[in-house]
């Protein structure tokens, strides 16, 4: 709305009133944004679904990319077979329209691009208290997703792309756990510092809820001015209805690199807690709704698409334009059709009337935090017990596990210095 009403006072010229810096949202806008969905967590249920967070936030992302950029086969020619290479993606589907031009690396980037998430919407619909477990799978892995999208993103601009072999992934994945790593730390030395500063003052969290929602606000002001930019649209040669081509392409390669890893390892994390303290799996209906909360698109994929085809938000050329307009209508499409048909889909898939799926927490009795062969006032053989029980109990259940005494330091040592309400 706010670029039809600029580009009209403007008689059609322009739907500018700023431009875009990519660096600007990356250090100052994404940060709030992050930082603010950190906030609102809800460290029980994130910490215990912390398994399946990680393989949908982080190993999902991969797969997607994979998906949605290129999937070869290589197959070794033999006496009777010849070699042969089998690819799907951007990479070969993009020229079958006749859209040409772009590097290998480009390509590299789109994967990345179209595999940020925006949950959001999805979220406003979904009731914590009814699916608490569909609720944090959703929202953590939408916090999750967006951190690994950017430093994969970072990963394989460093790639050699004339040397796309398997030494070449290992290169991509070395460089993806330094930059995850290395941001890891610096947040949580970060969160950490900000909890200190900010223990016992109540407005903090509305603080940053509020710069979250401006920065959110900026950067969709800003999408709608720039899909009615005409200078990027006359600068993309593409034909309408090879366009169309394009972003339909898109779309169904998102819909397909979600699909290739919310059923698979929503499978795998079924089997994996299944002796865990998890009291319903995640049914066949929750996977839907989790594929369908990653479909939108937004912010993120935004910024990295003008991080890599322009300039501080100006590009004069015509591939790099034709990319920032798919990207453009892509997180437009998904945001508007998507988003109006999420309500809908819940309703009909885990209607509010039918509280079967409700998961209660089991109570956990408080006890006086007691480590593995640290206590002085026991024998020795009573903590040789207590760490082969711990042993056991870390190979029978570990997530459970890992949660359980993550929840006593929390409660023990990290509150007392940070600050936190003890019933989250």
């Amino acid at each position: 709305m706010i670029g039809t009403i600029i580009l009209f006072i403007s008689k059609g010229r322009s739907s500018h009133i700023l431009r875009f810096n990519e660096e600007l949202f990356f250090i100052y806008l994404l940060p709030p944004i992050i930082f603010n969905a950190g906030f609102q967590v809800k460290k029980k249920q994130f910490f215990q679904n912390f398994f399946t967070i990680m393989l949908f936030g982080v190993v999902g992302v991969f797969i997607s990319s994979v998906v949605i950029t290129a999937e070869l086969i290589f197959m070794e020619s033999t006496n009777n077979f010849p070699n042969v290479t089998v690819a799907l993606g951007c990479w070969w589907l993009f020229p079958m329209f006749g859209f040409v031009g772009l590097a290998a690396r480009d390509y590299l980037a789109i994967g990345t691009i179209f595999s940020s998430t925006d949950t959001v919407c999805t979220l406003q619909v979904l009731h914590q208290d009814e699916t608490p477990l569909l609720y944090s799978l959703v929202f953590g892995e939408g916090v999750v997703n967006d951190a690994t999208s950017v430093v994969l993103f970072n990963a394989v601009q460093k790639i050699d792309v004339n040397r796309l072999d398997g030494w070449a992934a290992v290169h991509v994945l070395g460089d993806f756990l330094y930059l995850f790593s290395t941001s890891t730390a610096l947040g949580v030395a970060a969160g950490l510092l900000t909890s200190f500063v900010l223990k016992g003052l109540y407005f903090g969290r509305h603080v940053f809820a509020a710069m979250s929602f401006i920065a959110e606000t900026f950067i969709f002001l800003y999408v709608g001015m720039d899909a009615l930019d005409i200078e990027k649209w006359k600068i993309s040669k593409l034909s309408f209805g090879i366009s169309l081509g394009i972003y339909s392409t898109v779309t169904l390669l998102i819909l397909l690199g979600r699909a290739a890893f919310v059923f698979p390892l929503s499978a795998f994390s079924n089997y994996w807690n299944r002796t865990a303290e998890r009291p319903s799996p995640i049914t066949f209906k929750h996977q839907i709704v989790i594929w369908w909360a990653g479909l939108m698109r937004g912010a993120v994929s935004i910024a990295l698409a003008f991080k890599k085809f322009t300039y501080s938000g100006v590009t004069l050329d015509p591939v790099n334009a034709t990319m920032i307009t798919i990207t453009i209508i892509v997180v437009l499409f998904s945001t508007s059709v998507f988003g109006f048909l999420t309500k809908p889909l819940i309703d009909y898939l885990l209607p509010r009337a039918n509280n079967r799926g409700i998961h209660r927490e089991p109570t956990t009795p408080k006890e006086e935090l007691k480590l593995p062969l640290l206590s002085l006032e026991e024998s020795a053989t009573t903590n040789i017990i207590r760490a082969k029980d711990s042993l056991s109990m870390l190979i029978e259940r570990p997530v459970y596990t890992i949660h359980y005494y993550w929840r006593k330091f929390d409660d023990s040592y990290m509150r007392p210095i940070f600050g936190g309400s003890h019933d989250n």
